[in-house]
C-alpha cells in the first residue's frame, strides 16, 4: 500500500513536471513569435512614420521640371527612406565623405541576392559601377587630372546626375517627362524598376512600393507649389 502510494506520488510529480516543461515551451514559442512580429511591425511603422513626418526631403539641386523632381523624390522614398538620404549607404549606415562614391560593399542579408554585397550609396542608391558610367555622361563638373577623372558625390551632384539621366529620352527609349505629364506614373515606375528594384514590377518590393503612385502625386503637388 505504502509502495503504491509512493509510486503514484512519483508519477504525479513526473506528470506535473512534464506539464510545466510543455507550458514553458509553448509560452516561449508564442513569445518569440510575438517579438518577431513586433520587430517587423516596428520596422514597417518606423518607415511609415518617417515618410509621414518628413515625406521625401526636397532636392538640394535647384530648378528643373517639377514632375521630374517629384519622381526623383519618389525614387528616394523607396530606395533611401532616411532623414539624410544623400549620406546613406546600403544597409542604413551613414558616411561623411562625399568627395567621391564611397564604393563600400555591404553584405546583403535577405532577399533574392542574399549573400552577395552591394555598393549602393546615396539618395538614389547608385552602385559604384552605375555612378561611374552615368557620372561620365551626366556629371556637370567632373574633376580631371591627366587621364584620371573623379566625380564628386556631393548631394547636388547626385541630384544633377540623376536629373540629367532621367531627362535623356535616348537613355530610356521613352520621354519620361511626357509620360509624367500624361499622368502615367505607373508606366514610368515599371520602366525604371529594372534599375531600382523596389519601385514595383521587380524583385525587391518593400513597404513603400505599393504607395509610390500616391507618394508621387503628393510630391508633385509640393513641387508645383514651390514653382508657383
Amino acid at each position: 500500500m505504502v509502495k503504491s502510494q509512493r509510486e503514484n506520488s512519483i508519477q504525479l510529480k513526473i506528470f506535473n513536471g512534464l506539464k510545466i516543461v510543455i507550458m514553458i515551451v509553448i509560452v516561449s514559442g508564442v513569445t518569440n513569435l510575438l517579438l518577431n512580429e513586433k520587430k517587423i511591425g516596428l520596422k514597417n511603422a518606423g518607415q511609415q512614420i518617417i515618410s509621414n513626418i518628413y515625406g521625401s526631403p526636397v532636392l538640394v539641386m535647384e530648378g528643373g521640371s517639377p514632375s521630374i523632381r517629384a519622381l526623383m523624390r519618389t525614387i528616394s522614398s523607396s530606395e533611401a527612406n532616411y532623414v539624410n538620404p544623400y549620406n546613406v549607404i546600403y544597409g542604413g549606415e551613414y558616411i561623411n565623405d562625399l568627395s567621391r562614391h564611397p564604393n563600400i560593399c555591404t553584405t546583403i542579408v535577405n532577399g533574392p541576392n542574399k549573400g552577395n554585397c552591394s555598393t549602393a550609396a546615396g539618395r538614389y542608391q547608385f552602385l559604384n559601377t552605375t555612378w561611374a558610367e552615368k557620372a561620365n555622361l551626366y556629371h556637370p563638373e567632373p574633376d580631371s587630372f591627366m587621364l584620371w577623372e573623379n566625380y564628386n558625390f556631393e548631394a547636388k551632384y547626385q541630384d544633377q546626375v540623376l536629373y540629367n539621366w532621367l531627362t535623356d529620352s535616348q537613355a530610356w527609349e521613352e520621354d519620361i517627362s511626357l509620360l509624367l505629364e500624361e499622368g502615367k506614373i505607373e508606366q514610368v515606375l515599371k520602366l525604371l524598376s529594372p534599375t531600382w528594384t523596389s519601385l514595383g514590377y521587380g524583385i525587391e518590393d518593400n513597404v513603400m512600393t505599393k504607395h509610390l503612385p500616391k507618394i508621387y502625386n503628393k510630391l508633385l503637388e509640393e513641387e508645383l507649389k514651390i514653382v508657383n
